[in-house]
């Protein structure tokens, strides 16, 4: 998720270009993909497999994303790799974002070919 509509699109338009998966789910805010977790039906043909986190968005930035999946089902949770995606290059943010089990990477904006299939290789195959 990204409050920045641009930055959404060209990062589903690298997603479905490469053929990396067909379905992409963009949110524009924590809150809004918040409930979104929160209201799917947990199948094996609903499963999300990546989320894509900005740190900053208004509202509720990328850290209260994560304190409040935090507090998800953990069935919610299983097999689910957060990235976080931002323009941050921090070696304080890296490690503050590292800090959770659930968090699995941290890239700095955009989001390309390489770098996704980077993702897959060590989370997929």
């Amino acid at each position: 998720m990204d409050d920045n509509p641009d930055d959404n699109f060209f990062h589903e338009r690298v997603i479905k270009s490469n053929h990396f998966t067909n379905c992409v789910i963009a949110k524009e805010s924590a809150k809004e993909a918040l409930s979104y977790l929160k209201t799917k039906p947990i199948t094996d043909n609903n499963k999300i497999d990546i989320i894509f986190l900005d740190i900053n968005m208004p509202g509720m930035n990328g850290w209260e994303f994560l304190e409040e999946y935090n507090k998800l089902d953990k069935e919610l949770q299983q097999g689910v790799v957060i990235v976080m995606l931002t323009t941050s290059e921090s070696e304080e943010d890296k490690k503050k974002a590292m800090k959770w089990g659930f968090t699995a990477e941290f890239k700095t904006k955009p989001l390309t070919k390489s770098m996704m299939q980077e993702i897959l290789d060590t989370h997929f195959y």
